[in-house]
């Protein structure tokens, strides 16, 4: 896989990492899929090849909706990366995906970390960050087989009481 670039930074996949190669390839045709088991059908991200779950190491790739609310959040003041220097503040948040919620126990769930940004892939401002508030998949469109998985606000009903952590 080629090398890309995103905010200045080069994002490389090694050829041997074949689990985050296929995950942001199969991202190009905006499509967010993840890995399940074909023992135990529970899906895992990030993408491996053994299930944390049951040990299996057969697998399949399953689409999931995307669909899904923060879960926790994370604003950046001080940005490492210099491309992301022009958007500090910025949202990193971990999502809740629809689906699995409560599996394989009362407190687990297929949980991704992402940027939160606006429909035009800018970062979301900060006052609109709040931990219950639905999200939903953007992609990305980094080269002609990469793209980036993102998220961004939805109108739904949030999950649960909306709250923000302290500043």
């Amino acid at each position: 896989m080629p090398n890309v670039e995103y905010r200045g930074m080069n994002l490389i996949i090694p050829d041997n990492d074949s689990e985050w190669r296929e995950y942001f390839k199969l991202a190009r045709s905006h499509r967010l899929m993840l890995r399940a088991c074909a023992s135990c059908r529970l899906m895992r991200y990030p993408p491996s090849h053994g299930c944390p779950w049951c040990g299996s190491l057969e697998w399949s790739w399953r689409e999931v909706s995307g669909r899904g609310h923060i879960y926790s959040y994370e604003i950046v003041v001080h940005a490492i990366q210099p491309g992301f220097k022009e958007w500090t503040p910025y949202a990193v948040i971990l999502v809740e995906l629809d689906e699995q919620r409560g599996e394989p126990s009362e407190h687990e769930g297929l949980r991704l970390i992402a940027n939160l940004v606006t429909p035009e892939f800018r970062p979301e401002k900060e006052d609109n960050v709040a931990i219950g508030k639905r999200v939903r998949v953007v992609f990305q469109d980094l080269s002609d087989d990469f793209a980036l998985p993102q998220f961004t606000l939805t109108d739904e009903p949030p999950v649960g009481r909306v709250w923000r952590l302290p500043a």
